[in-house]
């Protein structure tokens, strides 16, 4: 591949050389205008890997998205611009561990396989435990359509990493669902199982709570509308996060710094 070194900057193809950036490189690239016809991907027996793999990552993909669409309201604050490749990866590496099926039909098992997603930091640049470091437990109850998080009594000055300029926070517990994802036949495409239980979720924010006091204990409580009946098939996510705020007046101002969630555990 060349590397354009001249004044003259342009990307597109000019003949029968294509001319391009490559994000995180400086400079101009060109390369030989070519490569298989997308109807070639489509059919052609040489590309029936490329079709397997293409079909496996969509819903991979998939499966990601779940994730993020569950948590919406949240991932502005909390996460950052790479997690939806993560969580791709991540569900891949899920998808990997289905011995059952064939290649370019193998499922994404989320709730066989919790071990992936437990721990994962929505911002991989502010982990949550670097930020808050007060004793927790996050348990669920019998049907998984409830998690407690229940927190003692801290001191926020020497048990949370707070940025200048923070006079509250609030702690975050949230529930959420993501189903396994399947390869249906007579469709040629890949479903939820749980279409109706998939992406919801429930979030429960503590009150304000000022960096500068002593904490009461504190006890958060997430349900998920109607108390459904969830199935294996059906991961329940518990995640965890802070939030810092500045108070004015009567109204709390969000940080953009400093806020982190994580997914603690898979029920």
């Amino acid at each position: 591949m060349a590397k354009q070194r001249g004044h003259i900057k342009y990307t597109g193809t000019l003949g029968e050389v294509r001319h391009f950036k490559i994000k995180g490189n400086k400079g101009f690239y060109a390369g030989l205008v070519g490569g298989p016809t997308a109807e070639q991907v489509k059919t052609a027996p040489g590309f029936i890997r490329t079709r397997e793999n293409m079909s496996e990552f969509a819903a991979c993909a998939m499966a990601g998205k779940s994730v993020r669409v569950g948590l919406s309201s949240l991932m502005r604050q909390m996460s950052d611009s790479r997690l939806a490749g993560r969580l791709t990866a991540i569900m891949k590496k899920i998808n990997i561990e289905d011995g059952s099926e064939a290649r370019g039909q193998r499922a994404v098992l989320v709730s066989q396989q919790p071990q992936y997603l437990r721990g994962l930091d929505f911002n991989r640049n502010l982990s949550f435990n670097g930020i808050f470091a007060a004793p927790y437990i996050l348990t669920a109850n019998v049907d998984r359509n409830e998690t407690e998080l229940s927190i003692p009594s801290f001191n926020p000055l020497n048990s949370i990493n707070i940025p200048s300029g923070a006079t509250h926070f609030r702690l975050i517990n949230a529930i959420s669902l993501v189903s396994d994802f399947v390869y249906n036949s007579a469709t040629g495409a890949y479903e939820a199982s749980d279409p109706g239980l998939n992406e919801a979720s429930q979030i429960e924010y503590s009150t304000y709570i000022p960096v500068n006091a002593t904490t009461a204990p504190i006890t958060l409580t997430a349900t998920l509308p109607g108390a459904p009946s969830i199935p294996t098939t059906v991961a329940v996510l518990g995640s965890i996060g802070i939030e810092f705020s500045q108070q004015v007046g009567t109204e709390y101002f969000i940080f953009k710094q400093g806020n982190s969630m994580k997914i603690q555990e898979l029920f």
